[in-house]
C-alpha cells in the first residue's frame, strides 16, 4: 500500500466535497433567473423604419444597443433581448418594476432636435410644428444627460453637454436674444430665449413637461440611451407571475436532485468504488458548472436546466464508457493497474467523438436558434466542455491516483465479476 498515493486521494476528495459544500448555495444564488423562473415581463415589438428608410442588418444591431442601454437604464438585472424574424424584437424583463413606464422607456423613440423656428397657429398662437433650420440633434450630445435643479426658482431641469463645445456656442452667438425651438418626437418641448453666449457646450433644458424628478430622469436616460434608429410597436405583452415562476423552478429542481441522486445510486451498484469515483467527479462537474454559468452571467431558464441536467448524464456517459473499457482490459488478462491505465486511453477517442457532435448540434442550435432555443445551446456547450474537464480529466485522475495506491486490488470493487483475472501484478 502506497500511503502518499493514498493521502493525496483523499486530499482531492475532501477538497472537492469541501469546497462545494461550502460554497454552493451562496453561487447558485447568484446566478439570474431568467423570465420563467423569476416572472417578469414579456414584451414583443414590431421594427418599423422610419419614412424614406430599410432594414438592414447593421440597423438593426444599432437597434439592439440602443434598447440594451435604455432597459439597463430601468435598473433590471440581465435583460434578454433578441431579433426574432425579420423584423421583430423581444425583450424579457425578469423581476418586479414598473411595467408602464418600461413600455415607454423601451419604445419611446427619443428623437431630441433644436430648430430655430417653428410654426405657429395664428388663431391659438399655439407651436404646432418645427420649422426653418435644424440646428442639433440628440446625436450631438453627451450620454451624460441628468437632473438638475435650478438653486434660484426650484425648477425641475436637464443637463446637457454638446459633444462638441464649439456647436453650441455658435448657436447661442447666432441666437443670442433670440428663441430656438426645443422638439421631442415632433412636440415641443421648450422655447428657450438665449439669454448669454455660452462656450462650454454645457447647458439645461426646462419646459412645462419636466415638472418632476422622475420625468426629468426619464428624459435624461432616454437622451443618453440615444434615439431608435428605428420606430417600435408593441405587439404583445405578457405578465408572468413570480408564483408560477417559483413553481417552475422547484418542480425542475426536485425532478433534477432525484435524478442525480439516482445517478448516484446506479454508479456504485455497478461500479462500486470506481463509481463512487465517479460520483465524485460528478459533484465536482456540477459545481464548476454553476461557477461558469455565474462567472459568464448566463441567465438562468428552465431550459438551461434541462442543458445542465443533460450534462450531468452525458457525463455519466463518459464514465461508464471509460469503466466498460477497464473491465474489458480485465477480462484480457490484464492487471488492475493496467486495465485502468488502457482502458482510460482507449476510452478517450470515443468520449471526445461523441461529445465533438453533441457540441456541435449546441452550436448550430445557437446560430440559427431564438430565444429559448440559444440559451438551451449555450448551457449545453458549457455542460460539454466542463463534462470533459471533470468527467473525463478529474476523474481519471482520481482513479489512476486510488488505483495506483494499492488500498484495494481487488476487480470486483470495480465493476469487473468474479470471473477475471486477479493478479494485480501480471504484466501488460
Amino acid at each position: 500500500m502506497k500511503w502518499g498515493r493514498f493521502i493525496a486521494f483523499l486530499l482531492m476528495a475532501a477538497v472537492i466535497i469541501g469546497g462545494t459544500a461550502g460554497s454552493v448555495t451562496n453561487l447558485w444564488k447568484s446566478i439570474p433567473l431568467g423570465l420563467d423562473l423569476k416572472g417578469g415581463f414579456d414584451l414583443l415589438y414590431k421594427i418599423e423604419p422610419l419614412p424614406g428608410q430599410q432594414i438592414t442588418a447593421s440597423g438593426k444591431q444599432a437597434l439592439l444597443q440602443a434598447v440594451e442601454n435604455r432597459v439597463n437604464n430601468l435598473g433590471t438585472a440581465s435583460p434578454i433581448i433578441d431579433l426574432e424574424g425579420t423584423n421583430q424584437l423581444r425583450v424579457q424583463l425578469a423581476g418586479a418594476f414598473n411595467q408602464s413606464n418600461a413600455r415607454k422607456v423601451i419604445g419611446e423613440t427619443a428623437q431630441l432636435q433644436i430648430y430655430s423656428s417653428a410654426k405657429i397657429d395664428k388663431k391659438t398662437g399655439q407651436i404646432t410644428g418645427p420649422a426653418g433650420k435644424l440646428l442639433a440633434t440628440g446625436n450631438d450630445l453627451k450620454s451624460n444627460a441628468h437632473w438638475v435643479q435650478d438653486p434660484n426658482t426650484g425648477e425641475n431641469e436637464v443637463a446637457i453637454s454638446f459633444k462638441q463645445a464649439s456647436k453650441w456656442e455658435n448657436i447661442t452667438q447666432q441666437f443670442y436674444q433670440k428663441p430656438i425651438y426645443v422638439f421631442l418626437n415632433g412636440k415641443l418641448l421648450t422655447d428657450p430665449v438665449i439669454q448669454e453666449k455660452m462656450y462650454t457646450g454645457d447647458s439645461v433644458i426646462s419646459g412645462p413637461t419636466l415638472n418632476s424628478v422622475q420625468a426629468c430622469n426619464q428624459l435624461a436616460n432616454s437622451l443618453n440611451a440615444g434615439a431608435l434608429p428605428y420606430n417600435l410597436t408593441l405587439q404583445s405583452q405578457e405578465s408572468v407571475g413570480p408564483s408560477l415562476g417559483q413553481a417552475s423552478l422547484q418542480a425542475t429542481l426536485w425532478a433534477g436532485l432525484i435524478a442525480i441522486v439516482l445517478i448516484f445510486i446506479f454508479m456504485i451498484v455497478m461500479y462500486r468504488l470506481a463509481g463512487l469515483i465517479a460520483d465524485l467527479a460528478l459533484v465536482a462537474y456540477g459545481y464548476v458548472t454553476i461557477a461558469v454559468f455565474d462567472g459568464m452571467h448566463v441567465v438562468l431558464t428552465l431550459s438551461g436546466l434541462a442543458a445542465l441536467v443533460l450534462g450531468i448524464g452525458m457525463a455519466v456517459d463518459a464514465n461508464i464508457i471509460t469503466y466498460e473499457r477497464i473491465k474489458d482490459e480485465m477480462r484480457n488478462g490484464r492487471s488492475l493497474r493496467s486495465a485502468v491505465k488502457i482502458g482510460n486511453k482507449n476510452a478517450l477517442r470515443t468520449i471526445l467523438d461523441s461529445n465533438a457532435t453533441t457540441f456541435i448540434a449546441g452550436a448550430v442550435m445557437y446560430w440559427f436558434g431564438e430565444g429559448d432555443i440559444r440559451g438551451f445551446a449555450v448551457a449545453l456547450m458549457i455542460s460539454i466542455i466542463v463534462s470533459l474537464l471533470t468527467a473525463v480529466i478529474l476523474s481519471r485522475i482520481l482513479l489512476l491516483t486510488f488505483t495506483n495506491s494499492n488500498v484495494v486490488r481487488r476487480p470486483w470493487w470495480y465493476g469487473a465479476g468474479k470471473g477475471v483475472l486477479k493478479n494485480d501484478e501480471a504484466q501488460v
